[in-house]
């Protein structure tokens, strides 16, 4: 925790050093030796978080180490905009452009106060608390061996994959539940099920494998799963069930009262299961109750909830479903799977006591997943029967407690046996809203720019903080929620007593300070002062209205479940109350206009804005020349970017859905730190913008596709893997179309993994030429990709390719040949309505299929090759297969009708 602290002040150190030496003259001595001395405390904390004894010292001397470390980055940070607004004036007053890293001048005079103040906090803090750490640990035990559990961990993330989740001793229950949803069990008025239990106990898990079963899909076209927070929000849970129906722009506009009658309309006459997860109150559920077309007996409502009398209001034609306990044979299973991922492959000298552990947690499903990730852990350690054993002593004492601390008990037992690096990432979870889903790219991203992520073992930044999330999946911390085809987590979210966890270490820690309801008051606002991250799920307008100053802030956070409207006469509040910012994530807050001021947050490092009138990124954000990710939404179809991105030197990734257009005339090499450009226009594809973001790894362009690759834009990009090209032009067959303009294969990129097409309009003949991308791992078609009635794969093999998507296409006719796709897993066909039937030859290595909306025959091709799987499947070199079938094509149910 303070290492990553100490760590993320060195690179500062080094970039003022390296990047502002006109601005620091005269005081270079003092920051070489400041980078020296941190450097040997970084040495010294690593040594010390191995130690055996006095973990409390340890981690109040951590405690001390990250608030000095904040307090010598707000002395840096505050000499150097003092010296840039200096500078930025001169260049004014002269007329020239102000570019900090090209001008040299009389520094000196400029970093006098500069050099006082470093000097002075490096005498009076860093070396007091250096030496005194040093005498404080001088006879501390510090534990043999920890080089090579450190290896061990490192093995258990690179070849242990993520857990499935295990469902244990639900099958009579979901048997029960699921008969009740069944069609022969209509109702004459709408049928709501209630289950009912405790925190922990799985209401979820089993609602969302009856949710996810097959049979429910295929008999409920329209099924829609809405999250209930504690604060209960009637138009959040509107919103969340019209986003089935309809656009959120189309009814974020919406009073009220209109939003409610809109969700009756919807919900009137179709057949549909609504899940309502984890009701809190019968208040809640009465302000759901007031949409529900009562009348309508086709629909079913399934509810969570951990309140009697919830289960008692809501349930019509039966009493509410109590989800009973797992057994002692149950929890043992439901163990064995969380640590081993199967059953008997427990050793039998860790047998005796993993069952006593498993039957100490009472039946409660989280309390054994969150310790079977305490158990995997100690055999990652090599520690197993010793570790075991504390465990099993930890858990007895964690239940002496009442229930409503049993499982906060439980998640501290995990907490504490987390590496220091894990610690921050973990806590810092409690600034996502209850329930929210959790993007994992956004969570890397924060991360990265809070400075809690280093990289190690020859990987990146972003490689170390996915092993960092996946950590925390293995140990159970977090619930994987959706996934892509291939099984790679997309969004996650917190259980609400692990997230209450956080939230609680955070206080302690300091590590954010979360904004509820807004209280005007002098006790607030100097809480806001002192506070380094402030995250918002509600009352931001509230907060910005009060003219809050946060000089200490580095992180502004919101986070709300629908975007939320700023009033135009706050929008200077932030950058005038808060000069420190990195990390300014905006999205879910509406923009009437781009921010001018935003861009006099030159410690920026990561920004999130969401205006929907955008056009143009003005030639200011050049000035943030800290940035490292920038993200722009809108509506808007593209986005003209006046700065010069190629002097934006450490800009990573920038993102947007809209076209970005660029000045082609810009001087400057700085494109080769980005990663991420996407979307970018095709007229800005030009040999000069290759040659400069020549390391990209993601691109996505959009717009009129047809000369993208006579320019050779893309064959130049040699480290490029993931390429998605949009064709955003409406699409007329009189004109020039991509019927005629596919390239040759050697235009794509040489090491290109995984390439997404869409609306592009293309003849099924031309997959000869993707064919023939020897590197391509996975390759999705959507919108039209490609257009005729048949494609047939002979002559040609896709050699590499793992996973095929194709969505929204007129195909009717498939063939393949038997080698064809000789290493396809995943395979996903939706709305192809006119498909008859899918390959067979396709089924060899399949190890996942999924297709919705096909007609009848289509659907009945893809449960043969399930069949055939499942049958012709023996032995040791067996592969599970997982066959998901969603709803039929409306043609079909027509024909049926």
């Amino acid at each position: 925790m303070a290492e990553a602290a100490v760590s993320f002040l060195l690179e500062q150190v080094k970039e003022v050093v390296t990047e502002y030496k006109d601005l620091i003259s005269g005081a270079e001595n003092e920051f070489n030796q400041l980078n020296k001395e941190l450097g040997l405390l970084k040495a010294f904390l690593k040594d010390a978080a191995k130690a055996t004894k006095q973990e409390h010292l340890f981690r109040e001397m951590e405690k001390q180490v990250r608030e000095v470390v904040y307090e010598v980055e707000d002395t840096i940070d505050t000499c150097l905009t003092k010296a840039i607004e200096v500078r930025a004036k001169e260049a004014k007053t002269k007329k020239s452009p102000f570019s900090l890293s090209r001008q040299r001048g009389s520094g000196s005079t400029k970093s006098v106060s500069l050099l006082r103040e470093v000097k002075s906090i490096r005498e009076g803090k860093v070396l007091p608390m250096f030496n005194e750490a040093k005498m404080q640990f001088s006879n501390m035990r510090i534990g043999d061996g920890s080089g090579a559990v450190d290896d061990q961990r490192t093995k258990l993330k690179r070849d242990k994959p993520i857990r499935q989740n295990r469902v244990v001793g639900f099958e009579d229950e979901e048997k029960t539940i699921k008969g009740y949803l069944m069609p022969e069990t209509e109702t004459a008025r709408l049928d709501v099920i209630p289950i009912i239990g405790i925190p922990g106990q799985g209401k979820t898990t089993l609602a969302w494998k009856i949710y996810q079963d097959e049979s429910i899909c295929y008999n409920f076209p329209i099924r829609i799963w809405v999250y209930i927070s504690q604060k209960f929000n009637s138009r959040d849970v509107f919103l969340q069930i019209l986003r089935k129906f309809t656009t959120s722009q189309n009814t974020s506009n919406l009073n009220d009262d209109e939003l409610a009658q809109t969700v009756k309309v919807c919900l009137e006459k179709e057949k549909f299961l609504l899940v309502l997860d984890d009701v809190w109150s019968v208040d809640a559920w009465l302000g759901i109750k007031e949409v529900l077309p009562l009348d309508n007996g086709k629909g079913k409502v399934l509810i969570t909830s951990r309140e009697d009398a919830v289960g008692e209001a809501t349930s019509v034609y039966r009493r509410a479903h109590k989800l009973r306990f797992l057994t002692k044979p149950e929890s043992w299973m439901l163990l064995q799977y969380e640590v081993f991922g199967s059953l008997d492959e427990c050793p039998d000298e860790l047998s005796a006591i993993g069952e006593h552990i498993a039957i100490k947690c009472d039946g409660v499903p989280l309390t054994i997943v969150v310790i079977g990730g305490i158990l995997v852990d100690q055999l990652a350690r090599g520690v197993a029967m010793e570790g075991w054993e504390e465990v099993s002593k930890n858990v007895s004492d964690a239940l002496q407690k009442d229930e409503a601390q049993r499982i906060t008990s439980v998640v501290a037992l995990s907490y504490d046996r987390l590496p220091d690096d894990l610690r921050d990432c973990f806590v810092y979870l409690g600034v996502f809203p209850e329930d929210y889903e959790i993007p994992v790219r956004v969570v890397c991203g924060l991360w990265i720019a809070e400075g809690f992520i280093q990289p190690k073992d020859g990987r990146n930044l972003e490689e170390t903080a996915q092993d960092n999330l996946n950590d925390l999946i293995r140990r159970n911390l977090v619930k994987v929620d959706k996934t892509n085809p291939m099984g790679k987590v997309k969004t996650f979210r917190v259980h609400d007593m692990i997230r209450a966890f956080c939230i609680t270490i955070s206080k302690k820690e300091s590590l954010f300070h979360e904004i509820k309801k807004f209280r005007t008051g002098v006790s607030q606002l100097d809480e806001v002062e002192k506070a380094h991250r402030l995250c918002f799920h509600s009352d931001l307008s509230n907060f910005l209205s009060e003219g809050p100053k946060g000089p200490h802030v580095r992180s502004l956070l919101c986070f709300y479940e629908q975007p939320v409207e700023l009033n135009p006469e706050h929008i200077t509040v932030i950058p005038d109350g808060f000069p420190k910012l990195r990390i300014l994530e905006s999205k879910s807050v509406k923009f009437h206009q781009f921010p001018a001021k935003v861009t006099k947050l030159i410690h920026l490092r990561y920004l999130t804005l969401s205006i929907d009138n955008l056009t143009i990124l003005p030639e200011q954000i050049y000035q943030l020349w800290n940035l490292q990710t920038l993200i722009v939404e809108t509506k808007k179809r593209s986005i003209t970017m006046k700065a010069n991105v190629w002097r934006m030197v450490r800009l990573r990734h920038f993102k947007t859905k809209a076209a970005i257009v660029l000045d082609n005339n810009w001087e400057g090499e700085a494109g080769q730190n980005l990663q991420t450009l996407e979307r970018l226009s095709p007229e800005s594809c030009t040999e000069a913008a290759s040659r400069r973001a020549k390391n990209l790894k993601t691109l996505g362009i959009s717009g009129k596709l047809v000369n993208i690759f006579r320019a050779k834009f893309l064959e130049k990009l040699y480290h490029l893997e993931k390429l998605k090209l949009v064709n955003s032009i409406p699409y007329e067959p009189t004109s020039e179309d991509m019927l005629h303009c596919l390239p040759l294969p050697n235009c794509f990129p040489p090491n290109l993994k995984r390439l997404t097409l869409s609306n592009t309009f293309l003849g099924w003949h031309h997959m000869s030429m993707l064919a023939m991308i020897n590197s391509l791992e996975v390759l999705k078609l959507k919108d039209n990709a490609f257009v005729g009635v048949a494609w047939k794969v002979a002559g040609y093999t896709f050699p590499s390719l793992q996973l095929l998507l194709i969505v929204n296409a007129d195909l009717l006719i498939w063939e393949a040949s038997p080698d064809a796709f000789p290493c396809l897993k995943y395979l996903v066909v939706k709305n192809c309505e006119n498909l008859n039937k899918i390959p067979e030859s396709l089924g060899k290595r399949l190890q996942k299929l999924e297709v919705e909306r096909l007609r009848d025959s289509a659907i009945e091709s893809a449960r043969e090759i399930g069949n055939s799987k499942k049958g012709g499947q023996k032995g040791k070199f067996a592969v599970d297969f997982d066959l998901k079938v969603g709803p039929v094509s409306e043609t079909s149910k027509a024909t049926s009708n």
